[in-house]
């Protein structure tokens, strides 16, 4: 059986010998450059392998510790991989820190609008509906960013537009985006029609003329001429023998070569796209490949074709499949055997033509195609102003140390060490975020700190662990022996369960929270790494060298014999008093709470008339009429040079609304907005004879009132409808003269285009209107609209995070919450620990979200936003992380005892009580300084923070716990009960 190929040619066929010779002339010269690159790049690849383990056992020698050499051979692979990006970056001259990619709210970016090809859609007897739009803007994502860690946004403008805003790019990256957007992606297989199998189709297919591009029998259809992407060699194999019929027509005064292609008359039989379960990256002898797989129905329906149509003996032909991509024929293999559900498509791929083929391959063909060339493009600045950024920045800095300096100040040696681990987690994370061309946004980095600031939770068990050891009078060596073993379970528990929720979120979750899932689970990976296997080489060669003589720590945190579970009944109640009083404000808000991230709404774009302000003090002018709002400084390159604008996006639904607002947050300000600009053509008569009926009497239809009226040709800057223009000349005019009042009909606008809004219109006047009238009407209208701003674009956009995506963001959160039941069922031997757990993150969520809804309507008006979606997963899994600790330690101290009493959950909470605050501390201090210093950018996601880590603390004592103890016994009595029966 021999493999499927297809051969997708990307360059045109129609260069000349001599440009293709030219061609091969060139890549010859080049052999000899790229053959040393090459040899480099496989000399530098070789020292990141192998030097770290060279300088490992180098180390390990002079260290006299030769059992350590493959552990600090891995410690240095380790960072030498996290820094291997920045270091090439400095190689190549540029600033280490271009390694990180920064989001559009940091480095700007590209912001392109594709229409839909309303022409093709009509062919395909395609509606353009909302449904429709929802799929290709689905289809798009996945294609522009598969992973989910890139920030990019794609939404719905408008009726039939696509919007997709891609951080950072430059102008290869513009390019890749479009193939991916405007690739229509539609691959199918069908039959090159022979003459021996086919001789009634060709005969039907013949005498409908050249023009007949499709091929249908009783309302079916059954056949089409496809043109090839094959060269000439190519089409002259598939002519060679094969007996298949092609006809040479004229397109673009072209001669042009078309395969009739047969198909089975009934479309659900066909063989297409929809039918791939996986399409992967393949090598064969021709080099880089895309295998591809079809699903059960797939291989069922591919493999009948092939079965059907093998060489017949004696028959002289074979049978050719026709492989289309995008309606081109781009390769016909011979069907020498039956041949199942996979196949290899070959071509002589680059790594990026690869990448680009399985990313529209995987994603989906689009339901419509879309037009190639943008109907907008432009260069977005940075979202937030330079202040704005200074200050996140600064408080991300500031946070950072305080938890260096913390660690340092109250663990003293250790916490040097786990200084040293942060440094490295810091590094490991930036460098495989930046491996995977991850981005960062001003929020994201935060988060980083964050992640950061949490991470030293493993260092805290760990040191406490020691601590107890040392307490106990084991020696130095014993104690961090001990202190490792003990808290690694602990650790794994804590970590896994969390893992488990970024698995989950980024298979089942949106496109948004998919970068955060990478994100997360990439952080604990690092950080586990950094505390576990770094800390403790660390910790190891420092014993034995002797450079570590003790465990001298603070402790300022005694552990007492507080009763955590005497207060159970108390915290119970005010819980759900807080909880009920946050969902009714929840209620009360609705939408309001929501920011334009999940609203959509209406947006215009504007320009200034001379100097270009800031877009800090753009936003702060429209603040008052617009307190929820994002802004966007669009630069355009025209042959005048670059010309800025500025696009507001509200959730304002009314378009005029929005217009109206824009011209007064500038009325009164040293900025002025260009203005709108209307043109009046010259006035013509309607004569009578071609609008008014030959006899009245004759005709029921009333008489036209515009017979023997007035014509009026009108170019506007902004396109407006030719209705509401209409209606404003109308109001003028019933202005003029009192018999005008009454008469609502006397002026019709209309427009050549079908489109809603354009820029020309004609506007008919009644024959019953003086024509001096007419130039008064005209006149004062264009002096009236001349006053409103010009706006070179008044439009919808769709929310960023459709409904059916937040619907896939819960269904992923409810199934975390399943798993993370299951491990703990597993690692704990009882289903309650599960239970108990998923008690204190769903008590978690609805507390935090109840207090941002409460804080509205305290004058700390934080909205709902990607930013704080990614809080409440980070939230979820650091109250996680702190029960699990918790219950950890409970089922140490509970042993086999069969019973769970209040007695072992105090032990355990005042036995824990100094890692849960001092991990808080540390959270908290990162949070704080992050709201109290980070301004607008980071302000909301901090603040969501900071209730979060208050609340997860509290709720591992006051709710888990007892939520644990009550389960257990519940439990129990059911046994007992069970077994005495």
């Amino acid at each position: 059986m021999n493999p499927l190929s297809m051969n997708m040619l990307l360059f045109a066929q129609e260069e000349s010998n001599s440009k293709v010779a030219e061609t091969v002339i060139e890549a010859a010269q080049d052999v000899q450059p790229s053959t040393g690159a090459g040899w480099l790049m496989f000399l530098i690849v070789m020292a990141v392998i192998i030097l770290p383990f060279v300088i490992g056992n180098m180390l390990a020698a002079a260290l006299k510790m030769r059992d350590y050499a493959s552990k600090i051979g891995i410690v240095l692979f380790a960072l030498t991989l996290g820094m291997a990006p920045f270091a090439t970056q400095i190689i190549e001259g540029n600033n280490p820190l271009n390694a990180v990619d920064l989001g559009i709210d940091l480095a700007g970016g590209s912001n392109m609008t594709f229409a839909v090809d309303r022409e093709r859609a009509a062919q395909e007897e395609k509606e353009i509906n909302g449904e429709l739009m929802d799929k290709m803007t689905a289809a798009i994502s996945r294609r522009v960013n598969p992973t989910g860690t890139e920030e990019v946004t794609v939404r719905r403008v408008g009726e039939d537009r696509i919007e997709v805003i891609v951080p950072g790019a430059d102008k290869e990256k513009r390019d890749q985006t479009k193939r991916q957007v405007t690739d229509l992606g539609e691959l199918e297989f069908a039959l090159l029609a022979n003459e021996v199998d086919h001789e009634q189709i060709i005969r039907l297919a013949d005498s409908l003329g050249n023009e007949a591009q499709e091929v249908f029998r009783d309302g079916s259809l059954i056949a089409m001429w496809r043109e090839s992407a094959l060269d000439e060699e190519g089409l002259s194999k598939v002519n060679q023998g094969d007996r298949v019929h092609v006809r040479t027509i004229e397109k673009n005064g072209k001669q042009v070569e078309e395969f009739l292609c047969v198909v089975d008359p009934d479309p659900k039989r066909r063989i297409t796209g929809r039918l791939l379960k996986s399409v992967k990256e393949a090598v064969t002898d021709s080099g880089l490949a895309v295998g591809f797989t079809f699903n059960e129905r797939g291989g069922y329906l591919f493999q009948q074709v092939t079965s059907k149509h093998q060489p017949k003996p004696g028959s002289g032909y074979k049978s050719r499949l026709a492989v289309l991509l995008n309606g081109e024929i781009h390769s016909a293999p011979v069907i020498n055997g039956p041949i199942g559900a996979t196949g290899v498509i070959e071509g002589g791929f680059t790594q990026e033509q690869i990448d680009e083929l399985l990313g529209v391959l995987n994603a989906g063909a689009l339901e419509v195609p879309l037009i190639k060339t943008p109907v907008s493009e432009f260069t977005v600045s940075p979202l937030l102003g330079a202040d704005v950024q200074r200050k996140g920045f600064t408080a991300i800095g500031i946070a950072l140390a305080a938890v260096v300096l913390f660690m340092l100040f109250y663990y003293l040696q250790a916490g040097f060490v786990a200084d040293v681990c942060l440094l490295v987690n810091l590094i490991l994370v930036l460098g495989v975020m930046s491996l995977i061309d991850a981005t960062f946004t001003l929020p994201g980095l935060a988060g980083l700190v964050l992640t950061i600031g949490m991470a030293v939770d493993s260092n805290v068990l760990i040191f406490e662990r020691m601590r107890e050891e040392k307490n106990k009078g084991s020696s130095l060596r014993m104690s961090i022996k001990n202190g490792f073993d003990k808290a690694l379970s602990t650790i794994i528990d804590a970590n896994v369960t969390t893992l488990i929720t970024a698995v989950v979120l980024y298979y089942i979750g949106t496109d948004q929270v998919k970068g955060f899932a990478v994100t997360l689970f990439i952080g604990i990976l690092m950080s586990m790494f950094a505390a576990l296997y770094v800390g403790r080489l660390i910790f190891d060669i420092a014993e034995y060298k002797k450079w570590l003589t003790d465990l001298n720590m603070m402790s300022l945190i005694k552990s007492e014999n507080f009763n955590f579970m005497g207060k159970t009944k108390v915290a119970v109640v005010a819980s759900i008093a807080l909880i009920v009083l946050g969902m009714g404000a929840v209620v009360s808000r609705n939408t309001e709470l929501l920011d334009i991230d999940f609203l959509g709404g209406s947006m215009v774009t504007f320009e200034f008339a001379g100097e270009t302000p800031e877009i800090g003090e753009v936003q702060k002018d429209l603040k008052e009429s617009f307190p929820q709002n994002s802004l966007e400084r669009l630069s355009v390159i025209e042959e005048s040079g670059v010309k800025t604008m500025y696009r507001l996006r509200t959730p304002q639904a009314d378009a005029d609304v929005v217009s109206q607002g824009v011209k007064a947050a500038f009325a009164d300000t040293k900025y002025k907005l260009i203005q709108q600009n209307v043109t009046i053509g010259e006035v013509t008569d309607i004569p009578p004879k071609e609008t008014a009926a030959l006899d009245a009497s004759l005709t029921t239809e009333a008489p036209d009132k515009f017979a023997g009226g007035h014509l009026a040709q009108v170019s506007v800057s902004e396109k407006i409808t030719p209705a509401s223009f209409a209606e404003h000349a109308t109001e003028i005019l019933s202005n003029l003269k009192e018999e005008y009042k009454s008469a609502k009909d006397l002026v019709t606008g209309s427009a050549a285009s079908e489109d809603p809004k354009v820029n020309q219109i004609t506007l008919k006047f009644a024959g019953n209107i003086p024509v001096e009238d007419v130039n008064k009407v005209l006149a004062e209208t264009k002096a009236d609209m001349e006053k409103d701003p010009f706006f070179a674009e008044v439009n919808t956009f769709d929310t960023t995070v459709a409904g059916d995506a937040k619907w896939a963001a819960i269904s992923a959160m409810l199934i975390s919450l399943v798993a993370i039941i299951a491990y703990l069922w597993v690692r704990f031997q009882r289903v309650t620990f599960g239970l108990a757990a998923s008690v204190a993150i769903v008590h978690d969520v609805f507390f935090v979200l109840g207090t941002i809804a409460i804080s509205g309507m305290l004058g700390l008006d934080y909205k709902i936003n990607l930013p704080i979606v990614a809080a409440f997963l980070t939230i979820i899994g650091y109250s996680l992380n702190d029960t699990i600790v918790v219950f950890d330690r409970i089922r140490e101290v509970r042993g086999r005892n069969p019973a769970l009493t209040e007695s072992m959950v105090n032990t355990s909470l005042n036995q824990t009580l100094s890692r849960t605050l001092l991990t808080s501390l540390t959270t908290l201090v990162v949070v704080l300084i992050l709201w109290l210093m980070g301004g607008e950018g980071i302000e909301g996601f901090a603040f969501c923070l900071i209730v979060g880590v208050v609340v997860g603390t509290y709720s591992t004592i006051y709710i888990a716990s007892p939520a644990l103890i009550w389960l257990m016994n519940r439990e129990s009595k059911t046994v007992k009960t069970v077994k005495a029966a």
